[in-house]
């Protein structure tokens, strides 16, 4: 058999947990075509993995590039990890489906990576991804929220009859279109509108197409135990696999709840529900500064909320909320030190990038709450933040669990242009080294057999993707080689757009994309499918 690609000498760690061994592999067809003991000669091109270990390409189960990926981005910041596959359309926010108020938000998405919003429905979406040309591979989830904005708007009510058939129908088209499950983003405006009934019933339609239902829950601070629960509670009457995105506890005082939420999965997994959690290797989160503002604030949308911050009455209403919190609505700046909010992006004002919100208060003599309003209307509410809020004990405890993969919860960037630019969370550079190198590595509280599942076979098979995930006759040829003695991160909160080391080869679908640690910049991913039962 003459073949494409050989990858010979290297130490296969499967992605199934299973002990390595050595092996020599034959591409064909951007196929895993054979595994044999003896080496490969007949090849048009021969990889020398002596010395590496030759893993699945790590699928990244909780990312946000709907956008970024049509915007000249060569997704350095994922490939140069290993990453072959990002699941996006994550929390209850996706590219698709686009009517209504729905357009107008993901226009004001587009707009700041310079990209022009031509499709409506995700197959369209799909298509021209394909069309454009990609450098890994895209799975999509479709947001509530974004169903939610395509035919209520920014109402915070509950849906008409009528318009929960129509939010049903719009979900069961993109079912069909390609989508691998349901997303909700239950912290922000308007998915955090839609109650238990709500998610149930159209996680419903979801399952009905063997799809997934993954959430950012409700509250992931003092209220977390209730928000894990309504997300259980989802699985239960909806029938569905729930995954928990970025699982933590928020604020010094929840701190060690997480092993209450972990035991109560595992109870609820006991009895049926299909539930599991993501994890990323960092006591620090990053999103929206307006994630900060109480829901009723931001009905309407981001030009609501602004024309709101502009009188002063409703601002003393807000820091009263945002100080205390509000029954189902988590405060992030509840007991806040501003030190520990850092602005990221800051398209209108970029030498305010880097600094805290504590610091620009003193700067402007301000206090920090009128000063979180005023950035919001100086930035037209699209302004991003890192937060340094978690414990490192607990995120050693989450990724530890057997309930939990490896997911960024960031977005594939590059080096020039738009996506060059500003100070973003360093996971979406360096998210699945650091599990390699810090927790495998040095602390040992992972072998590296059972990280390198988190990042493979758990998330595929999660998701629905048989033919990834895995190194074996038949499956797709994404492969990653790293050397297991010098792969880490190198990125940091200071300086986070800097590459792993260690990452040699990455090939995508047969491909390299990545060779002797250098970029290739090939466009070999895929716009994947969900292959949904027939309905």
């Amino acid at each position: 058999m003459d073949f494409e690609l050989a990858v010979n000498n290297g130490l296969v760690i499967d992605g199934t947990g299973n002990p390595r061994y050595r092996a020599n592999i034959g591409i064909k067809h951007g196929k895993i075509a054979d595994i044999r003991p003896s080496e490969i000669k007949d090849a048009k091109q021969v990889i020398d993995a002596r010395g590496l270990v030759v893993s699945p390409g790590f699928v990244d189960i909780h990312s946000h590039s709907d956008f970024a990926l049509f915007a000249k981005c060569d997704a350095q910041s994922k490939i140069r990890q290993g990453v072959t596959t990002e699941v996006i359309g994550n929390c209850g926010v996706s590219a698709a489906p686009l009517k209504g108020e729905a357009i107008r938000e993901a226009k004001t998405s587009a707009r700041q990576y310079d990209l022009r919003v031509t499709w409506s429905s995700l197959g369209e979406y799909l298509s021209r991804l394909e069309h454009q040309g990609v450098i890994l591979n895209v799975a999509c989830l479709v947001g509530n929220g974004t169903i939610r904005a395509s035919v209520m708007g920014f109402d915070n009510r509950a849906p008409s009859a009528r318009e929960m058939k129509q939010m049903q129908k719009l979900l069961a088209q993109c079912m069909r279109e390609g989508a691998f499950g349901l997303s909700s983003g239950l912290l922000y405006p308007p998915s955090c509108y839609a109650e238990l009934d709500e998610l149930s019933r159209l996680a419903r339609v979801a399952a009905s197409f063997g799809g997934i239902y993954t959430t950012h829950i409700r509250d992931e601070s003092d209220g977390l135990e209730e928000a894990v629960n309504e997300a259980l509670a989802v699985g239960r009457r909806a029938g569905i696999a729930v995954q928990i995105s970025h699982h933590k506890a928020c604020g010094r005082r929840n701190w060690g709840k997480v092993k209450r939420t972990l035991r109560n999965i595992a109870r609820a997994r006991a009895k049926g529900i299909d539930a599991a959690v993501d994890v990323y290797p960092y006591t620090a989160y990053s999103t929206w500064l307006s994630a900060a503002i109480p829901p009723w604030a931001c009905e309407g949308g981001d030009r609501q909320l602004i024309e709101r911050l502009k009188e002063p009455a409703i601002r003393a209403k807000l820091r009263r909320q945002m100080r205390a919190g509000l029954p189902k609505w988590e405060s992030m700046t509840k007991g806040a030190s501003w030190d520990r909010f850092t602005i990221s992006s800051f398209p209108q004002r970029p030498s305010l990038v880097g600094k805290t919100i504590q610091q620009i208060a003193r700067s402007r003599k301000r206090d920090p709450f009128e000063v979180v309003f005023d950035l919001l209307v100086e930035g037209e509410a699209a302004l991003e933040i890192v937060v340094e809020d978690m414990s490192e004990r607990d995120v050693r405890l989450v990724l530890r669990s057997p309930l939990s993969m490896v997911g960024s919860d960031g977005e594939s960037l590059s080096t020039k242009g738009r996506l060059g630019k500003g100070r973003p969370h360093p996971r979406s550079y360096g998210t699945f080294p650091r599990v390699l190198g810090r927790y495998a590595k040095r602390s040992r509280l992972l072998t590296l057999e059972g990280a390198i599942k988190k990042m493979t076979s758990l998330p595929t098979s999660r998701i629905g993707l048989a033919d990834r995930g895995v190194i074996r006759r038949g499956s797709a040829a994404d492969i990653v080689m790293f050397d297991p003695a010098r792969v880490t991160d190198t990125a940091t909160y200071l300086k986070p757009k800097a590459f792993p080391v260690g990452i040699e080869y990455v090939i995508v679908n047969g491909i390299m994309a990545v060779a002797r640690g250098r970029f290739l910049g090939r466009l070999n991913g895929r716009a994947l499918r969900h292959d949904a039962p027939n309905l």
